[in-house]
C-alpha cells in the first residue's frame, strides 16, 4: 500500500484528492495547520478511515516535515497548502509569499535529504500566465510566457520555476500542475464562483434579495475539482517528472457564470438581484485566462468531464440542499427547544 501526504487537506482539492487515494487503496496523512477552529467540514465523511490520519504540520516549520517524512515515508507528496485568494494576496502578500515561496522550499530541501525517491506534486496555477496579451488561439499551454499580475500569482512562478530547478539540478521526481481554475461546491464562500451560487440559493428561499460582485467582464477557464484531482494523481505515476496545463479548453466570463447559475435557480434575469462593488475589484486585473491541456490529453490520457452547465448545476444544487438542511435542523432546534 501506498502512502501519500496531502499539505492543505482540508481544502477542496486536498479532501478531493484524500477520497481518490484512498479509493485507490492509498494511505493518506492529510497535513493541517493548527487553528482554533478544526475546520474538517470537508473531511467528516473520511475522518475516521483506516487508513487516514492527520497530522498538524506547517509550511514555516521545516522540523515537522522532516519529521514526518521519516515518520511515514511517503512515497507521494502533493503540496497543495497555501493561501490561495489572488485578490486576499494584494492584502496579505508577505504571507502569501512567504508560504509558498519558502514553503515549497522547505519541502523541497527536506525531500532532497531525508527521502529523495518521495515523488512531489506542486500546485501551480493559471494565474501565473497574468496579463500575457499574447493568448494563443487553443489557450495557454506548457511553454506559454508568464507575466504574473498579483503576489499571488508571482509566488507561484517562483515555485514553479524551483520545481523545475530542483527536477534538473537534483534529479528529484517533481511535477507541476498548472491548474486553470477549478470548482466545486466544496470551493471556499469568497470565491467568485461559489458566492454566485451560494446567492442564488439563498435568494430562491427567499433569505437574501440581492448579490453584490465585482469585475463581470473577467473570463476564465472554469473546471471542476473532481476532474483536476484525476490529473494530479496521473502526473505522479508517469515515468517521468514533467509540468502539466490542466483546463477544460473553454473561456466564459464571470458574467455568463451568473447567468448560468440563474438559469439553474429559475431565478429570471440576474440583473434583477444584482449590484456592482468596486471594493471587489483587484489592483491589477486578469482579464482573460483560457488553456490548452492538450499534452494532459495526449500524455495523461486525461480529459474533463464537467462543462460549465454541469458545474454550475452541481455546485448551485449543492448550496441550495445544504442551506435547506440547515433551516429545517434550526427549525428542529427551535421546536425542542419551545418544548
Amino acid at each position: 500500500m501506498k502512502t501519500a501526504f496531502i499539505s492543505g487537506i482540508t481544502g477542496q482539492d486536498g479532501s478531493y484528492l484524500a477520497e481518490l487515494l484512498l479509493d485507490s487503496d492509498y494511505f493518506v496523512v492529510g497535513l493541517k495547520r493548527r487553528t482554533s477552529l478544526i475546520c474538517t467540514e470537508r473531511l467528516n465523511h473520511i475522518y475516521d478511515h483506516k487508513n487516514f490520519r492527520m497530522e498538524y504540520w506547517d509550511l514555516n516549520d521545516s522540523g515537522s516535515t522532516y519529521r514526518l517524512l521519516l515518520e511515514y515515508k511517503p512515497a507521494e507528496f502533493y503540496n497543495l497548502a497555501a493561501q490561495s485568494h489572488v485578490r486576499v494576496s494584494f492584502d496579505v502578500p508577505e504571507d502569501t509569499v512567504n508560504g509558498i515561496v519558502l514553503g515549497t522550499t522547505r519541502i523541497l530541501e527536506a525531500i532532497r535529504h531525508v527521502l529523495p525517491d518521495c515523488r512531489f506534486y506542486q500546485a501551480s496555477s493559471s494565474e501565473m500566465f497574468g496579463e500575457n496579451p499574447d493568448i494563443p488561439e487553443a489557450g495557454y499551454n506548457e511553454n506559454s510566457r508568464l507575466m504574473p499580475a498579483s503576489p499571488y500569482a508571482c509566488a507561484k512562478v517562483f515555485a514553479h520555476n524551483l520545481v523545475r530547478n530542483y527536477r534538473a539540478s537534483y534529479g528529484l521526481y517533481a511535477s507541476s500542475g498548472i491548474l486553470f481554475n477549478h470548482e466545486s461546491p466544496r470551493r471556499g464562500e469568497t470565491f467568485v464562483t461559489r458566492k454566485i451560487t451560494l446567492a442564488a440559493a439563498n435568494i430562491r428561499l427567499g433569505n437574501q434579495t440581492h448579490i453584490e460582485l465585482g469585475n463581470l467582464a473577467a473570463k476564465r477557464d472554469w473546471g471542476h475539482a473532481k476532474d483536476y484531482v484525476k490529473a494530479m494523481h496521473l502526473m505522479l505515476q508517469q515515468n517521468k517528472p514533467d509540468d502539466y496545463v490542466i483546463a477544460t479548453g473553454e473561456a466564459h466570463s464571470v458574467e455568463e457564470f451568473l447567468h448560468e447559475v440563474w438559469k439553474h435557480a429559475g431565478l429570471g434575469d440576474p440583473k434583477q438581484h444584482l449590484r456592482i462593488n468596486k471594493k471587489y475589484f483587484r489592483p491589477q486585473e486578469v482579464p482573460h485566462l483560457l488553456g490548452d491541456s492538450s499534452k494532459a490529453q495526449k500524455v495523461l490520457d486525461w480529459s474533463p468531464q464537467y462543462n460549465l452547465s454541469s458545474l454550475a448545476k452541481d455546485m448551485y444544487d449543492g448550496d441550495y440542499n445544504k442551506i435547506v438542511m440547515q433551516q429545517m435542523h434550526s427549525r428542529q432546534v427551535g421546536q425542542l427547544c419551545q418544548k
